[in-house]
Formats: structure tokens, C-alpha cells, sequence
């Protein structure tokens, strides 16, 4: 049987790292549950996050190998013969545009989700507490002196590289993605409709540069987040990695961020 929900004032930090000042109001209330008399349970991450998470995980692989491939052919067929037959390189561009197409929809219901979630869903980097609190988590990072919040979901360091990599990567690959795949096509609609891509980008070999470009920031991103995923499950025991899958992480009561007003 589960346990009831419970709200609780977050007001015990330490003077030296006091709580976060950043807030989303109109925010559905995060879900608590008791777990003793020191912890609790936090619904972070709901289903649709999760889902998100997890196709995004799969389309950005799909497209990271089958674009590397595509972009640079390191195998081919065992025996010498018409391509007809086995077609190698057409299964890879198939599956790297249906990926593409997945990643785009995906993408767009987590947008929405911005504004449908809970407090941990969204972000709001238009806050003077968000770029004071970055700015705290870029000297924890360094090992300096900071006064670095406590964080329950993502903090404000790691939404800004979301932001940027995740957001503005994505709409980048999106849009370079979108014109290449239509570009034999320059009379057909969508053509059209992705024909003021040079205009920003540049020639079509830039345009692919960019798209390259993405894709590598991409791996590089991968890297970090996996490390930093580990790290925070391994420093802070709380279920960080486990979270993806169940939504919940275990937090003491005095340090539970749910970025509501009046900390509750």
C-alpha cells in the first residue's frame, strides 16, 4: 500500500548553503510521500518526463550512429555486388530520417510539458535567482567558495546546458536535418517550407557542417551527463539514476527543493 502524501516546509538548510530562491508559481504541487522520520520521497520526474527521456535517449544513439555512418561509410558489403542487394546504406538513411522524425515529435511534447509539469519539469532562466544560483553551481564546480543550494531536480547549471544543447542543439539539427532531407525535393512543400535554412546557415556544405557539428556536441554531452548521473547517485544516494525509471528520489526533509512558493 502506498504511503500518504505529505507537504513540509523546506526551510532547514545550513546557513552557508541556504535554500533556493527560485520558484514556479502555478505549478502542480510535487507529490511527497513519508518515508521515516528523516526522509522522504519526491515524485521528480513524472511519466511523461520519463517516457521523453527514454526515446530521447534512443533516437539521439540511432542518429549519432547511423549518421556517422552515413557520413562516412566504415563498412560495406562482404562480397562484391549490386548495392540492390543489400541496400546497407539505404537502411541507414531510413532509419536515421525515421529517427529524425521520432526525435522531432518527441521533442515537441516535452515543450509542451514545460508548461504542463510540475515545478521540476520547467525552468525560467529570465530570473535574476537563476543566473545568481548558476553562477554559485559554476563555483562548486571549480572547487571554490559557494553558497550552492541544495538541488532536488535538476539545478540551474545543468537546465542551462539543457537549454542549450538539448533546446537550441535539437532545433539546429531539426531545422539543417529537415532542409538536407528535402533538398533533392526544392519544389515540393516542405522544401518551401525549410528554404530559408541558408539564408542563416549558409551554403549546403556548411549546412551539413552544422548538422556535424550538433551531432558532436551531442556525444560530448552524453559523456558529461552519464558522468555526472553516476556522480550525483554515488555522492548524494538518492536515487538519482533509479529516478528515471520510477520518478521518485529519497531526500532528508530538510533539504527537499520543490521550488513552490512558501517552500512547500
Amino acid at each position: 500500500m502506498s504511503q500518504p502524501e505529505a507537504h513540509i516546509h523546506t526551510t532547514g538548510h545550513e546557513d552557508d548553503h541556504p535554500k533556493s530562491r527560485i520558484v514556479h508559481p502555478g505549478k502542480r504541487r510535487v507529490k511527497l510521500q513519508e518515508q521515516s522520520d528523516s526522509y522522504i520521497k519526491v515524485y521528480v520526474w513524472e511519466l511523461p518526463v520519463r517516457v521523453f527521456h527514454m526515446i530521447n535517449a534512443i533516437t539521439i544513439l540511432l542518429l549519432i550512429i547511423t549518421g556517422l555512418y552515413i557520413g562516412k561509410p566504415m563498412v560495406a558489403a562482404s562480397i562484391a555486388e549490386e548495392a540492390y542487394y543489400s541496400n546497407l546504406m539505404g537502411w541507414t538513411r531510413y532509419i536515421h530520417f525515421f529517427a529524425a522524425f521520432v526525435f522531432t515529435a518527441n521533442l515537441l511534447v516535452r515543450w509542451y510539458w514545460v508548461f504542463m509539469g510540475n515545478s521540476y519539469a520547467t525552468s525560467n532562466p529570465l530570473k535574476k535567482a537563476f543566473w545568481e544560483e548558476t553562477w554559485e553551481c559554476i563555483k562548486f564546480y571549480l572547487l571554490l567558495r559557494n553558497r550552492k543550494p541544495h538541488y532536488t531536480g535538476h539545478n540551474p547549471l545543468a537546465q542551462l546546458t539543457y537549454w542549450i544543447l538539448i533546446g537550441g542543439g535539437s532545433i539546429v539539427a531539426i531545422f539543417t536535418g529537415f532542409y538536407l532531407y528535402f533538398e533533392p525535393q526544392p519544389d515540393t512543400f516542405f522544401a518551401r517550407l525549410f528554404a530559408w535554412v541558408p539564408a542563416v546557415f549558409g551554403s549546403s556544405f556548411l549546412i551539413r557542417s552544422w548538422h556535424h557539428w550538433v551531432a558532436w556536441g551531442f556525444i560530448l554531452f552524453i559523456v558529461v551527463h552519464v558522468y555526472l548521473s553516476f556522480r550525483e547517485d554515488w555522492l548524494e544516494r538518492n536515487g538519482t539514476l533509479s529516478s528515471i525509471m520510477t520518478g521518485y528520489k529519497t531526500e532528508k526533509k530538510d533539504k527537499v527543493e520543490t521550488h513552490e512558493p512558501n517552500g512547500e
